[in-house]
């Protein structure tokens, strides 16, 4: 082996690296304590925990590129080029470290503060869950000149530690075949995988991911692929995540630096839409719920750009309106990318990606701080048109407040009454309730009539509700059907408890329904909809109250045979089913069904189908909302001919 690659070996990261806290015994038993669930989502977390390690490789300096590769049979086989897991005997174990970093809970080199200076994800956890979970795993490691390799099923090694060939490099290759007996759906989807990616090459610039599909071949018979690569990072992520955003500088602030012994590298630009999109990473774990990183961006932003603007006389004018300054201001039509590396990061909230570490807020404020104050001090002209931006902000906030105050005002917890066309339900228990938001008054009749009154209320909105991608923020609120919304659900937002925040707490139904027609004007109506929830009332995404009801396309039938289509295939195989002479009847609307049709197929829980939305990447979510509902016409145009296959359009 060359000198090269002994050194990049590293000859202090053996088996004694490698610490054992715990045994594995329960994984099988309860995996979603240690995935999170045995969804989708579960399903790809598996593939996280393996990239994870390599990332970790990365991280310390030992890897620059990582393969990640979905087979013919929805196996993942991960690939790096660093140093490979150690395959010496572990002392306390009597086993190779290989064994035990896959057999054994919480064994790995993160717990070795010597082998990893910061460690994403759960290296050594992680991959040991993986291969609990998998019924077949195969290691193979490239160190020390040989290539070895061990087999395991459900998390136990069915093969010895073997010598396989010469290696003239190091790394390690994990594949891996998710247990169908566990998870609920084994079948990976390449996007959600390619997001992931996406985000790792932003967060480590100079590492190279490719992502590979071999269950998709061209005419030529090649597999789809994808690289991964950014020689900027950050600032190249806030400009992707902006693609389809006005700008209103030309430039991302961008700034990778050190602080308390704390890696912080940050990027911000400011757009011309009245939406905040920040985004928190730490050691390349996306922290959806803040943490002091986050607030430590937020106080340098927010104290740098106002002693600016005072210091140069440009807040006066509102003054002289008496109106006071508010921390959101700094932050509408911000889209900003904050990621600290930390080597024992302390993580808390509800779903434990909030940072609690109070050292890290000092050293991200004098970071962000610094660099913004040089940066508005070299360019006066695009400090003074982020400075506008904010004065407008704080002008459209005053007006909003007023507009706030009315929805408060008519709120049923001000002791006012709800909206007068919402048909309620008679339980007032929010877990067993329903709300379904129903496009137009006609489908609103049918549905009334179909619903079990006992758990299920019906909303008709009217056409399609104010597009809030494009609107400032008063004139979202002072929108009827918005308001509407607002009251139905009993939902507060700008109350003196929760400022600039939605206050869901006392919402009253936990699954908030949208049925429109399943059309191209229904299908606008849903985007319209979900780009409400996600910019003004994202909690209720995020705790999972939102669904999209799917309605039937055709009715088959001949004699008193029945069968319902949700799509053309459907139809294809019910008139092959009932044969000559079945008659298709074509839903065009939700009006079209009478109330049996529509209880039914869209709104009996025992027949119905929901889709539930949720937020995989709130990143990849920004892009695409702003994308199909911004002023930017030409992404647009590119998107929809890139998907227009997958759509069901009607002429």
């Amino acid at each position: 082996m060359s000198e090269e690659l002994e050194e990049k070996s590293g000859a202090d990261y053996g088996a004694s690296s490698i610490q054992v806290l715990e045994g594995l015994e329960a994984v099988r038993k309860r995996p979603a304590m240690y995935i999170g669930d045995i969804s989708t989502k579960g399903l790809h977390h598996l593939v996280y925990e393996v990239v994870d390690n390599s990332i970790d490789e990365a991280l310390a300096g030992y890897a620059d590129h990582i393969d990640v590769i979905i087979n013919e049979d929805n196996s993942i086989t991960v690939i790096d080029n660093g140093r490979g897991i150690p395959v010496d005997m572990h002392e306390k174990e009597h086993k190779s470290a290989l064994e035990v970093v896959l057999t054994v809970l919480h064994a790995g080199g993160k717990f070795d503060k010597g082998s990893y200076k910061v460690s994403g994800g759960l290296h050594g956890v992680g991959v040991s869950c993986v291969n609990a979970l998998s019924t077949y795993l195969r290691a193979e490691v490239r160190r020390n000149g040989k290539i070895y390799m061990q087999e395991y099923s459900c998390g136990k090694p069915t093969s010895e530690l073997t010598v396989i060939g010469e290696a003239d490099s190091t790394g390690t290759t994990v594949h891996f075949k998710p247990d169908g007996s566990i998870f609920i759906d084994t079948v990976y989807n390449y996007d959600t995988l390619a997001n992931r990616l996406r985000d790792l090459a932003y967060l480590n610039a100079g590492i190279t991911l490719t992502l590979t599909d071999k269950r998709e071949l061209d005419s030529d018979g090649n597999a789809r692929t994808e690289t991964f690569y950014s020689k900027t990072g950050l600032e190249e992520f806030v400009r992707y995540i902006d693609v389809s955003k006005e700008p209103l500088i030309e430039h991302v602030i961008h700034l990778d630096t050190e602080r308390q012994g704390i890696p912080v590298e940050v990027a911000l630009t400011y757009n011309t839409s009245f939406n905040e999109n920040v985004y928190s990473f730490v050691n390349n774990i996306n922290t959806i719920e803040g943490g002091t990183h986050l607030t430590g961006f937020r106080r340098g932003l927010t104290a740098t750009l106002k002693k600016y603007a005072e210091d140069n006389k440009m807040l006066d004018k509102l003054a002289k309106q008496k109106i006071e300054i508010d921390p959101a201001d700094f932050r509408q039509g911000l889209t900003a990318v904050v990621s600290v590396k930390v080597m024992e990061p302390q993580f808390e909230g509800q779903t434990k990606t909030k940072l609690g570490n109070n050292e890290v807020i000092g050293a991200v404020q004098t970071a962000v701080s610094e660099a913004l104050r040089d940066y508005l001090e070299e360019h006066p002209k695009e400090a003074k048109t982020i400075v506008d931006k904010i004065i407008l902000a704080a002008t459209a906030r005053h007006a909003a407040y007023k507009a706030r105050t009315e929805i408060l005002r008519k709120s049923p917890l001000a002791g006012a009454g709800l909206p007068g066309k919402l048909a309620d339900c008679s339980s007032r228990t929010a877990e067993d309730c329903e709300l379904f938001i129903v496009e137009g008054d006609s489908a609103g009749g049918s549905a009334k009539q179909a619903r079990d009154r006992r758990f299920q209320a019906i909303l008709p909105i009217r056409g399609k509700i104010l597009n809030v991608e494009k609107a400032m923020e008063h004139k979202v609120f002072e929108n009827q059907e918005i308001q509407a919304l607002f009251r139905a659900m009993r939902v507060t937002i700008g109350t003196e408890e929760d400022k600039n925040e939605v206050n869901i707490s006392k919402i009253a139904y936990h699954k908030i329904i949208i049925m429109t027609d399943a059309d191209v004007d229904g299908s606008h109506i849903d985007t319209l909809l979900m780009t409400f929830f996600f910019r003004r009332m994202r909690p209720v995404i995020e705790q999972g109250y939102l669904y999209i009801a799917s309605s039937p396309l055709y009715k088959v039938s001949r004699g008193k045979n029945e069968i319902y289509c949700w799509d053309d295939r459907q139809l294809r195989e019910a008139l092959e089913e009932l044969g000559q002479g079945a008659r298709v009847q074509r839903y065009k609307g939700l009006g079209e069904m009478d109330p049996k049709e529509l209880k039914e197929t869209t709104m009996d829980p025992e027949h119905r189908i929901l889709k539930q939305v949720n937020i995989s990447d709130a990143a990849e979510a920004d892009r695409i909302f702003s994308m199909l509902m911004g002023e930017d016409v030409a992404p647009r145009k590119e998107f929809i001919e890139a998907n227009a296959h997958y759509a069901n359009i009607d002429a």
